[in-house]
């Protein structure tokens, strides 16, 4: 639903995943969503560098979770949370309204 918006399957794919689960490693998001784990890599490093989300090291994984300084983080947990409610209700925002 928000591929459109992040640019591509992945960038949607870890964003909904840090939302729901809160602080993840790269390969827990490729395992959840079944998916090779360089696209996911790349795509947390991204978001990173853009200042969306912040890692740190555990042992020897590296733990990526929203960065709540960010003045966008706020809007973009509610976009997510429509995503995220509108996926489990198989449905677009605000379709009921369309019709």
């Amino acid at each position: 639903m928000l591929e459109g918006l992040f640019g591509n399957k992945s960038a949607e794919k870890v964003m909904l995943s840090i939302f729901v689960h809160g602080e993840l490693h790269a390969s827990a998001i490729a395992q959840q969503h079944r998916t090779a784990l360089d696209p996911i890599k790349k795509q947390l490093e991204r978001f990173e560098e853009a200042g969306f989300l912040v890692s740190r090291v555990v042992g020897r994984s590296r733990l990526y979770k929203f960065d709540e300084s960010n003045p966008l983080i706020k809007p973009l947990k509610e976009l997510l949370k429509i995503a995220k409610h509108n996926e489990l209700n198989n449905q677009y925002p605000f379709e009921k309204d369309l019709k």
